[in-house]
């Protein structure tokens, strides 16, 4: 990783170049940037969007799956077959249901030129949707994982105590879960802001995500253009370090439940 960074770095700032003479120069930065605070954009409201829904549905389907034990298979099943789909699977049926000639439209019956924008619109929903239902397994697996072990005794105790349902899901539950939940959507966080299949698949054209962007330039004929997917590659990894290190001192403190 470390190799590839400085790779990054250096071909960017021009002092390992396809061609011509090695020299520092921050030109590549200076060419992409227009187009590279759009992309970020973009990248961060489909990454703030998709993390959101999956730690909130994760939590939920986590905190249920708990209650009803291993009773209910269906749910277990339910959650545990997102993960082993690859995200392009995934981003692809949500493309096959959600477009204006999708299933979802011919179940409701709606002409294709009244349905909505959902893949490729200025709205990236179908993208976020995508992310969403894969992320969230993940996010109720890991949550479950940290709860199980001692969420049972710490309620009964709240509860023989006096608590309410409502004070044990916020004094008990919640900071038991909450080192894991960030955990996990710091992974979300970062896995979407580089993830550039399923925004490719159902993104729209522009403005483009960094990943999109990145992959854009790198395949160009224009060989002088390199340098400057180095630099859009660099700014995806600087926000996923920058999501990860604010993430890391919450992980590691954790949170004690009252």
């Amino acid at each position: 990783m470390a190799t590839a960074l400085g790779a990054l770095l250096l071909t960017a700032t021009g002092l390992m170049p396809l061609v011509g003479v090695p020299s520092l120069s921050a030109d590549s930065f200076v060419a992409v940037w227009p187009d590279l605070l759009l992309a970020a954009r973009e990248s961060l409201v489909i990454a703030v969007a998709a993390t959101t829904l999956s730690v909130t549905v994760g939590f939920a389907v986590a905190l249920l799956l708990l209650t009803t034990g291993s009773q209910n298979r269906l749910l277990t099943a339910a959650v545990a077959t997102p993960v082993p789909i690859a995200h392009l699977v995934g981003a692809a049926s949500f493309g096959l249901l959600l477009a204006d000639t999708g299933l979802a439209n011919r179940i409701v019956g709606t002409p294709p030129d009244q349905w909505p924008s959902l893949v490729g619109g200025p709205w990236p929903v179908a993208t976020v949707a995508a992310f969403a239902w894969k992320e969230s397994a993940f996010t109720a697996l890991v949550v479950t994982a940290a709860l199980a072990p001692s969420i049972r005794d710490y309620t009964d105790a709240a509860k023989l105590l006096g608590a309410s349902a409502t004070a044990r899901a916020r004094h008990v539950v919640l900071p038991l879960a909450a080192p894991a939940l960030v955990g996990a959507g710091a992974i979300v966080f970062c896995y979407t802001v580089g993830s550039y299949e399923v925004v490719w698949l159902l993104g729209r054209a522009y403005p483009e995500t960094l990943p999109v962007s990145t992959f854009r330039l790198f395949g160009s004929i224009d060989v002088t253009s390199r340098p400057q997917a180095a630099a859009t590659a660099l700014a995806t990894t600087a926000l996923a370090l920058v999501a990860a290190c604010a993430a890391l001192p919450l992980v590691r403190r954790g949170v004690r439940p009252r």
